[in-house]
């Protein structure tokens, strides 16, 4: 990295620290004011990413009308902006004597239970409600997991999140190249984080989301078949105000207990698309619409849907 290009990332980094003290020297319900006035702004001002969003909106709630998808669009944009507020805010707030104050654990016993498994355990998530708080408190609650995410490009920018992020005892893995650490981490009974929901490509497992095809990745689905690992599949949603949270089961699929869905990587794959669409379904403005979930299908793909159409005509 040259060097002016390390002193524009370290400017950025300031401001934005500038940005969180004045963040954190605020109320809760100031900041709520000032982010539902900001969403409008990047909703209806702005219009920041209003197509992708609109598109996505249109395949996961075809019947929707464009008043209606534009409500969610700028609610969705109130959570994010409330979401990054309250990431701020957690590690002076969340303490282990007063959790129970912003968050309710709903299905307690199971997801305790399968977390003091001795066993390896994967923890499935989505780009829905506060999957960031979750991960903190996942280190309150005392259970210290690994979580791959993706690096920031900004270096310093990177290193403060992180520290953010390992408050309380969360292990950040990288995205690219980490799959030897996760290997170890499960090898050793430990726990490992992963979001569900990013766009693999098109050699990615291609399953339904949202009535639509969306490519995954395949790696989640191998680690649970290979180590003998419970995928559990959790979410973390906003519940009334901020800074309040339920924590909850979306669905548990465990390798020593045979079902359908962990016949195979794909079967895997479609099962935890499945049982986290459902909760998404429930509060549609806390997923990140604006990014690209569901882009171009492989070409194969294209060309087996071309030759069916072509066969139905005959």
């Amino acid at each position: 990295m040259s060097a002016m290009k390390r002193a524009g990332h370290f400017l950025v980094y300031l401001a934005l620290r500038v940005v969180i003290s004045i963040i954190q020297a605020l109320s809760m319900e100031t900041c709520d004011g000032l982010v539902r006035l900001l969403a409008y702004v990047l909703c209806d001002v702005a219009k920041l990413r209003a197509k992708t969003i609109d598109d996505n909106l249109k395949i996961a709630l075809p019947s929707s009308t464009a008043e209606q998808r534009h409500k969610i669009a700028r609610r969705m944009w109130r959570h994010l902006l409330l979401m990054g507020i309250e990431v701020i805010h957690a590690p002076r707030k969340i303490h282990d004597t007063n959790w129970r104050k912003f968050a309710f654990v709903r299905d307690r016993r199971a997801i305790v239970s399968s977390m003091l498994s001795p066993r390896p355990k994967i923890i499935v998530t989505a780009h829905f409600g506060n999957f960031e708080v979750a991960g903190y408190l996942t280190g309150v609650f005392g259970f210290r997991a690994h979580t791959v995410a993706r690096a920031i490009d900004n270096p310093f920018v990177d290193a403060y999140i992180n520290r953010i992020r390992e408050a309380k005892g969360q292990f950040m893995l990288p995205k690219v190249g980490s799959a030897p650490q996760v290997g170890h981490v499960l090898a050793a009974g430990g726990l490992m984080v992963m979001l569900g929901d990013q766009h693999a490509g098109p050699k990615g497992c291609w399953v339904d989301f949202m009535g639509r095809p969306a490519s995954c990745h395949k790696a989640l689905a191998l680690f649970t078949l290979v180590s003998k690992a419970p995928m559990i599949a959790v979410y973390c949603k906003r519940t009334g105000g901020p800074m309040k949270f339920e924590l909850g089961l979306a669905g548990l699929a465990d390798p020593d207990v045979p079902s359908p869905e962990l016949a195979g990587v794909k079967q895997l794959t479609q099962w935890y698309n499945e049982v986290l669409e459902r909760e998404i379904r429930k509060e549609m403005h806390q997923y990140w619409w604006l990014h690209r979930k569901w882009r171009d299908e492989p070409k194969k793909r294209e060309r087996e849907v071309q030759e069916q159409g072509v066969k139905a005509a005959a």
